[in-house]
């Protein structure tokens, strides 16, 4: 094989690898089984001034 033919063929298993773990992932994914990874920081409060 020449050199072009083995780049394409480690792009596409690098690409094949990266989807397939991803699609892993979401598909075993238990969400009362994980804590959660974002936080709501309320506003600050504010004074309405009135003049």
């Amino acid at each position: 094989m020449s050199g072009k033919t083995l780049t394409l063929l480690a792009i596409m298993a690098f690409v094949a690898l990266t989807l397939g773990s991803f699609i892993w992932f979401i598909a075993t994914w238990d969400k009362e089984k994980e804590a959660p990874v974002t936080m709501v920081i309320p506003a600050p409060a504010t004074e309405e001034r009135l003049t």
